[in-house]
């Protein structure tokens, strides 16, 4: 027999939805007492996205079976909402934040290593990789492919919504508040690795002769060596991180 219960999605979440259903009620039809996590995966919106479910009036779980004629509001995380935080279902976030990007996103991953957050990424990952290495090291996956959000393994992950480098740093700084843990360079831009200062008299055999000559301060990568100094990718990459997260 089929039947139906009302859905709204709130804010953010209409993102995933089509046109004809964006920011009002709409009916959503079902068999059986579905667990209201999988009918709004079915609708389209990933677990990862999602923070509180109001069902007639009062907040339930993922695991809650929807039945006929029930009337269901879902907010995302960061939403200014009524509710109290036990009733949240977004899992409490480790500290330092890590995160493993998947293969679209690899120029992001390369942005947030340069404020120092620790992003796991190769653009041979494949999904099941993600999905272990997020379980394993409790890291947030972060994607433009809304299907591996949906995999029930993945505590924390975001949808990029941009296309463009900037603006998904500016969506993935803002959703995860990272801006007072920003720690610039202090991570491989490469593989990843840890930064240290080094001795100047300890590479120079690495280096091109007009950089010993114009550079004193140097740094290399605890993990794959490669070196680094103050040149002019040095103030590029610092003016990106100005002109996208307002910092001095």
């Amino acid at each position: 027999m089929i039947q139906s219960a009302v859905f709204q999605f709130f804010l953010t979440l209409n993102d995933f939805l089509p046109a004809t259903n964006k920011y009002k009620p709409f009916r959503y039809n079902f068999k059986g007492t579905p667990a209201i996590k999988d009918a709004i995966e079915a609708i389209g919106i990933p677990h990862t996205e999602v923070d509180f479910i109001i069902v007639n009036g009062s907040p339930v779980n993922f695991t809650f079976k929807l039945t006929n004629n029930d009337t269901v509001e879902v907010y995302p995380a960061n939403a200014n909402t009524p509710f109290v935080k036990s009733h949240s279902l977004s899992p409490t976030l480790n500290y330092p934040i890590t995160f493993v990007a998947d293969v679209q996103v690899g120029r992001l991953a390369r942005a947030l290593r340069i404020l120092g957050f620790d992003t796991l990424y190769k653009n041979d990952f494949s999904d099941k990789f993600i999905v272990e290495i997020a379980e394993i090291e409790q890291r947030v996956v972060l994607t433009r492919d809304i299907g591996l959000l949906k995999h029930k393994s993945i505590k924390w992950g975001y949808w990029l919504r941009s296309q463009t480098v900037e603006k998904q740093l500016q969506e993935v700084v803002n959703r995860f508040n990272l801006l007072p843990e920003v720690s610039l360079f202090q991570r491989c831009l490469s593989c990843n690795g840890e930064i240290k200062k080094v001795e100047k008299e300890s590479v120079l055999k690495e280096l091109p002769p007009k950089t010993i000559q114009f550079f004193d301060d140097f740094f290399q990568c605890s993990r794959c060596k490669k070196i680094y100094w103050k040149g002019s990718h040095y103030e590029h990459m610092l003016e990106m991180v100005k002109r996208n997260l307002s910092m001095d």
